[in-house]
């Protein structure tokens, strides 16, 4: 970032929320770059930037795709790059059909699922099958429903989804109609600077302002840089906002190279390595998917589903990556006879993220649970529904500095004041086992650029305190000493667990043994025990072990090298010696892009790896992404598949075709385009299509999960106004760390709302004074500050309020130094498809002056509102808005209902007959 020419910070407040990474963004600003924040809110990072732009929170996609649209028009991409390096080339098979010509949805769309059948997004192939993904024995016939299930879209953080071949049809020129860029072009032309204006409130000057300084900061010289955290990813869409970030970089040339990219920021200091090594149900360590039952009955059944082996790139070794894996849980007991204990492996036989565990402890299929530096009860969306699911459980263990109030809804949570629980009705039993801090431990962060750091203990944990690391690992030695005499098989796989780690003088395991069982070691030969130097070194036949392959070389040449500090005055600027990142030690991925088609530098100012044509081998300041020896030159003779198969230009080594993906024929389990949608809960009309809402996003029409109207639906002024939840630099999360600490909690002493002044003035609100904000959810109170950082947006022909809330405080828990209302309690659980990230960035309510009602009372303002809206259980959940046409997806096969014989596909014709408005929005009865 610090060597960015501009930087584009957005769904972010990263000075404040970021403030160690914010300096990079600091050292380039210094070196002449431009600093772009936009957000609904003018905060610490507004106020260091060049440029503020507010927006309306979840319209991002318009304003995204509208400079998509700019640079396609204007012609501002970056041609040389995008034409070799993207799939902007790559023919798109001739059945799909886009949003913009079936009203909001993609081809293969079933109504009745809210899923996707992806066949008809493949690419047209150049290998004689129908297009690639049909021609797939192992995935094409997956249909979108069970992807979803398993949230599949989490399953690429490392390698992409698999295509059977990559022998696809291309036009060079990029001007057939089906090519992608043509299709791009298409699918983004409405999405003008009008459109933005009358969709996110920015103007046309200010979006001049941003196309502009993107287009000029970007190319062979320059390059420009994104930057987001969680107010791009809590949306039902959220995945689809990066991915419109990421075809705009693309276009630019601004991936693979130096002050480019689209950097994630993390709130923590190793939410990157909690997805690397997961805590997430439907992964296994390097984005190793889990295996799904009925479908992965064999270790064959499991590799095939994860890649082809006639597919490009380093991902067909997934085999390799995980035997690895298996070798290193089941050592000597895994083997090529057993499928190297693949029948180990649980399964998973649907959706279980985190808020359908909440809804199974309701429904009575959860019993017990563990909360691990989590708070749901005031951290997770909807802190009732968290409350009454910890409330039916049989026993909750909670590990935590603090008696948070997880641990204590049971005696002084909101539902104990309103009467709709009792204490002695509820019989969970809470295990409170206090843990050590960050500070009382050793081990490796993972942060959020790939990177590796050791940390030492700088004190011993007080009292019992133990780290999750020892807990864990004592926990697993009881188990297994209470199953010793077992002859049970299912008992087989926890009594064949290698557990044999290393312990100090205390009988603590050591973190570092498991660092280097994480890294992998040869198993046999000459170099048996040796750690494993990169992980290319894994074999698939049982010689090699390690437990996350994306790690592997951490400890290479038995080092550490998450260990190492050298000072940046005694190494080139890429800093190589200072901790370690994955894979490899790469600190850029994707790098072989910093090079043009003959491997010489776009410029000798933004030079980074480089052909080094004597040597015959790539060289650079950081460690090539890319087949050391392999020429610029090279082209792989037909049929070439794997490492071997990547062109000399073919960058992007983990995908599927070597090419970065300005469309995505599979993967994504809403489109292979991103397109707007608005919230789940919005004042605001979809300005595209009649199809309101995301149609692929997870629904949970239950009774005590109630949504808003939307959007001039009957009792959508009921809740009036936009709300977002946002964090503060003084209170960490939902608050364990700092509101039990005096000097934390006196910077930040009470729960407000930010409004502007002219939502106080229509409202009455006084600064300083009280309100109540009510959804379909909840009520809250809040103190009031009055500030123009919150602006008032005019869309289109209304003008839209929107509330800042952070959400640390809670009520309940022991010993907190401050308490408050909590912000998650408004919130609902809509979720995004591919992750299952709810959606707590854009909700409706209400506000109004004064103190919420106390007692029953509370309960019966929710409910009131409730009815005057006239909400049910279906309100907002209908899929497939009830205009829009067609309601489903035509196919060839079955056109029923299409009168005029084109398949369901969209022409003058249509609209001349009135039947489909090219803007549907524009008769505003039908609206």
């Amino acid at each position: 970032m610090a060597n960015a020419d501009c930087v584009v910070i957005q769904g972010s407040n990263m000075a404040e929320c970021h403030p160690v990474a914010y300096q990079w963004v600091t050292e380039a600003k210094a070196r002449g770059a431009k600093i772009i924040h936009i957000d609904p809110r003018f905060t610490r990072t507004s106020a260091v930037a060049d440029k503020h732009v507010p927006i309306r929170v979840g319209s991002d996609i318009v304003l995204l795709g509208a400079l998509i649209r700019h640079v396609l028009e204007t012609g501002s991409y970056f041609e040389e790059y995008v034409r070799a390096y993207t799939n902007a080339a790559t023919l798109v098979d001739e059945s799909f059909q886009d949003t913009e010509e079936l009203d909001g949805i993609f081809s293969g769309y079933d109504p009745e699922t809210g899923t996707y059948d992806m066949t008809s997004w493949g690419y047209d192939s150049a290998a004689g099958d129908d297009h690639v993904e049909q021609s797939s024995e192992r995935e094409g016939d997956e249909h979108g429903s069970s992807r979803k299930e398993r949230s599949a879209g989490d399953e690429h953080g490392s390698g992409g989804p698999s295509l059977e071949h990559a022998e696809v049809e291309r036009d060079d020129t990029m001007q057939h109609p089906r090519c992608v860029l043509q299709v791009l072009r298409r699918h983004y032309a409405r999405y003008t600077p009008e459109l933005v204006e009358r969709t996110c409130g920015i103007s046309a000057d200010d979006f001049a302002y941003l196309a502009n300084a993107l287009t000029e900061n970007s190319g062979r010289e320059r390059t420009s840089c994104f930057a987001y955290a969680v107010g791009w990813t809590q949306h039902s869409l959220g995945a689809q906002y990066i991915r419109t970030a990421a075809i705009l970089q693309l276009l630019l040339g601004n991936i693979g190279r130096p002050g480019g990219g689209i950097m994630a920021l993390r709130g923590h200091a190793s939410i990157q390595g909690s997805t690397d090594i997961p805590t997430l149900f439907n992964l296994l360590p390097g984005y190793l998917p889990m295996p799904w039952a009925g479908r992965h009955d064999d270790f064959d059944d499991y590799i095939a589903s994860i890649a082809s082996p006639r597919q490009k790139g380093y991902w067909v070794n997934a085999d390799a990556y995980a035997v690895n894996l298996l070798k290193a849980w089941w050592g000597d007991a895994a083997t090529e006879d057993n499928d190297w204990a693949f029948a180990y492996l649980p399964r998973i036989d649907g959706n279980h993220n985190t808020y359908a565990t909440t809804m199974g402890m309701i429904d009575g299929t959860v019993e017990g649970y563990f909360l691990l530096g989590q708070n749901p009860a005031v951290g997770a969306s909807h802190g009732r529904l968290q409350r009454a699911g910890m409330s039916n459980l049989k026993w909750l263990v909670v590990r935590d500095l603090n008696l948070i109030e997880s641990a204590t809804f049971w005696k002084d949570g909101p539902e104990i004041a309103t009467g709709e629980m009792k204490t002695e009705d509820i019989g969970t039993e809470v295990f409170f086992l206090p843990p050590a801090s960050h500070a009382e431990k050793s081990g490796t962060f993972t942060q959020t650029q790939r990177l590796l750091q050791w940390r030492e203990a700088a004190v011993a944990p007080p009292g019992e305190c133990q780290s999750d690391l020892d807990f864990f690992y004592k926990l697993g030695l009881r188990l297994r000493e209470r199953l010793a005499q077992s002859t049970d098989p299912r008992d087989r796989p926890l009594l064949d667990l290698t557990w044999d780690y290393a312990v100090d003088e205390h009988g603590e395991i050591e973190a570092d043994a498991v660092l280097q069982e994480i890294n992998g070691r040869f198993l046999t030969g000459e170099k048996a025990g040796q750690m494993l130097p990169m992980y290319s070194s894994m074999k698939a036949d049982g010689s090699t072990s390690g437990g996350c392959w994306i790690y592997c070389g951490v400890y290479a040449d038995g080092v550490n090298q998450a260990n190492r500090r050298k000072p940046d005055a005694e190494q080139n600027w890429v800093s190589a010696e200072w901790g370690w990142a994955w894979p490899d030690n790469r600190r850029i991925l994707y790098n072989r892009a910093s090079a043009d088609l003959d491997g010489k530098p776009w410029s000798e100012r933004k030079a980074y790896v480089w052909w080094d044509e004597e040597a015959g081998r790539w060289t650079g300041h950081d460690r090539p992404d890319f087949p050391l020896t392999t020429p610029p030159s090279y082209r792989p003779p037909k049929g070439t598949a794997g490492i071997e198969g990547l062109a000399g230009d073919d960058p992007f080594v983990m995908q599927a075709d070597g090419k970065g993906w300005l469309y995505a024929p599979k993967g994504l389990l809403d489109g292979p385009m991103p397109t707007h949608y608005e919230p789940q809960e919005s004042p605001v009309a979809n300005p595209l299509y009649h199809q309101q809402r995301n149609p692929a996003r997870f629904v949970y029409p239950r009774p005590d999960n109630p949504s808003a109207p939307s959007a001039g639906d009957p009792g959508s002024s009921v809740y009036p106004y936009v709300f977002t939840t946002y964090r503060l630099t003084e209170h960490h999360t939902a608050g364990g760390m700092s509101r039990w600490l005096p000097y934390l909690a006196e910077l930040q002493p009470a729960f407000f709302c930010e409004v502007s002044p002219e939502l106080a003035a229509e409202r009455g609100l006084e600064n300083g004074g009280w309100a109540t904000i009510v959804s379909p959810r909840s009520a809250i109170e809040a103190r009031v500050l009055v500030t123009e950082r919150m602006r008032p947006l005019r869309i289109g022909e209304q003008t839209v309020h929107q509330i800042g809330l952070p959400y640390h405080w809670g009520q309940g828990g022991t010993g907190a130094v401050v308490t408050g209302d909590g912000a998650n309690d408004l919130l609902g659980v809509t979720l995004d498809p591919n992750v299952a990230i709810q959606e707590s960035k854009a909700s409706t309510c209400d506000i109004r002056a004064g103190r919420r009602p106390t007692g029953p009372a509370l309960r019966a303002l929710v409910e009131d509102y409730l009815t005057r809206a006239g909400v049910t259980t279906t309100t907002g959940n209908v899929r497939r808005h009830v205009d829009a046409v067609p309601q489903a997806s035509p196919t060839p096969e079955d056109d029923s209902g299409d009168s005029d014989g084109d398949g369901g596909r969209y022409d003058e014709g249509d609209a001349a007959a009135g039947s489909y408005p090219a803007d549907p929005r524009e008769d505003e009865d039908e609206a």
